[in-house]
C-alpha cells in the first residue's frame, strides 16, 4: 500500500471501502480491496482475472464518473478464512455477491466478485 487506506476488518466493509473509493475516483485504492489473482464477472460473460486486468476494467469504469451509493449488506456467511458477502441493489435487481478472504494480517480482500446478478 502506498497510502494510509482503511483495510476491511469484517467481510461486510468490503462493500463500503469500494463504494468509497470509486466516488473518490481512487483506482489503487479499489484495487488493494482484492486478492492480487481475483476474478470479477464484468461484464459477467467476460471475467477479468487479476490486477493487470482488474486495473482495465476499473480504469474504464472510473472514467465515466459514476457516484455509487452504499448498499445494505444482507447476512454474511462465515466459514473459518472464507466469507460470502452480498448486498440487496437499491434498484430492487437481484443482488451483487463476493467471496472474501481474510488475510494473514486480518483483514479482508475480495477473491470473486459479481457484481450484477444476471
Amino acid at each position: 500500500m502506498t497510502e494510509n487506506r482503511a483495510r476491511a476488518e469484517h467481510p461486510e466493509d468490503i462493500a463500503r471501502l469500494f463504494v468509497e473509493r470509486v466516488n473518490a475516483a481512487d483506482l489503487d485504492g479499489i484495487l488493494e480491496l482484492f486478492e492480487p489473482e481475483a476474478v470479477v464477472a464484468y461484464p459477467i460473460d467476460r471475467p477479468s482475472t487479476g490486477t493487470a486486468a482488474l486495473r482495465e476494467l476499473y480504469g474504464q469504469l472510473l472514467a465515466a464518473r459514476p457516484t455509487f451509493e452504499v448498499e445494505e449488506p444482507l447476512p454474511t456467511l462465515i466459514s473459518g478464512d472464507i466469507a460470502l458477502t452480498s448486498t440487496r441493489p437499491k434498484d430492487g435487481t437481484g443482488g451483487r455477491v463476493q467471496v472474501v478472504r481474510r488475510q494473514p494480517e486480518g483483514h479482508w480482500l475480495r477473491v470473486l466478485d459479481r457484481p450484477e446478478a444476471g
